[in-house]
């Protein structure tokens, strides 16, 4: 058995750690919640093992496929290429390579290189992501949302993939601007469900900011930037969509503003999540990251 599918400390080695959030943020720890996600998804990607090559208990697929998805949307790189291979190559589960597609572009995007070089074979993955991971995320959210509501969030779950964003991270982010008003505006002039800026939807080419489908596509293409320029770190990224990538790196983390810490802890709340993953090729991460970093280590 190779080292990656027995999840050896020479493989955990190669995961590449995300910037964790600002230690100046007076709410949770972050690298506490971070430790204890990275865990979780460790334990559940060691059982998936199990399952899936009889190791100590019966050979279940099934079961090994469902606790691999689960470690890989709480970021586990090596079960999102794990379960890429059982797609991919059939492991007792039906061969499907667009689904393999889909974990492959997660690991890869956190710098698995077999993962990318796996997905040069499978080619490239669907607009839907698989049901393991189109379930978990918000449907607690959707169940508890008004009617109207719920017509927003099957918009945000049918665009979130294209741009790579979760769609629990969107929903936070709608909720806490505009309570999934499509009309609400700002005093700063901030506009629509994901409340942007007349600057911000001319950067992303919003011509009708009230339309809720180019409100969603504009938020969710600054949300992907964001993502890249702040390296997947959640803190980081509401709290520079609520006041600005400018002031997180002016203050090298989250800035001491009220309003932004409880947004920040809003948005934490509801994503659950420290990290999320990012495509680097969108834009250079930001200059101010080590800094950010060495804070939160003093």
């Amino acid at each position: 058995m190779s080292c990656r599918s027995r999840a050896l400390p020479c493989r955990l080695a190669a995961i590449v750690t995300i910037a964790a959030a600002c230690c100046s943020l007076a709410l949770a720890d972050p690298a506490a919640d971070k430790g204890q996600d990275q865990g979780k998804a460790a334990a559940l990607r060691q059982e998936a093992v199990q399952y899936e090559h009889g190791d100590g208990v019966a050979r279940d697929a099934q079961k090994a496929a469902q606790l691999y998805c689960e470690a890989a949307r709480l970021g586990d790189m090596i079960a999102q290429y794990n379960l890429g291979l059982m797609y991919a190559d059939g492991r007792g589960l039906p061969r499907d390579e667009t689904t393999a597609a889909w974990f492959f572009t997660m690991a890869a995007k956190q710098g698995d290189a077999l993962a990318a070089r796996m997905l040069r074979q499978v080619g490239e993955p669907g607009e839907k992501p698989p049901e393991c991971l189109f379930d978990a995320e918000g449907q607690d959210i959707v169940s508890e949302a008004a009617p109207e509501q719920q017509k927003i969030m099957a918009l945000v779950r049918q665009l979130a993939p294209q741009y790579g964003v979760y769609p629990r991270l969107a929903f936070a982010i709608i909720r806490a601007e505009s309570n999934f008003n499509p009309g609400a505006v700002s005093t700063k002039n901030a506009q629509g469900l994901m409340q942007l800026i007349p600057e911000t939807s001319e950067r992303f080419k919003v011509q009708k900011p009230f339309d809720p489908e180019q409100n969603i596509r504009g938020g969710l293409a600054y949300l992907r930037w964001l993502l890249a320029y702040f390296e997947g770190d959640v803190a980081l990224v509401a709290a520079a969509y609520n006041a600005g990538e400018g002031a997180v790196n002016r203050y090298h983390g989250v800035p001491p503003y009220a309003e932004t810490r409880h947004y920040v802890q809003r948005i934490r709340e509801i994503f659950k999540r420290e990290e999320h993953p990012f495509d680097p090729a969108i834009t250079e991460p930001s200059p101010e990251l080590p800094k950010i970093t060495a804070r939160r280590l003093m």
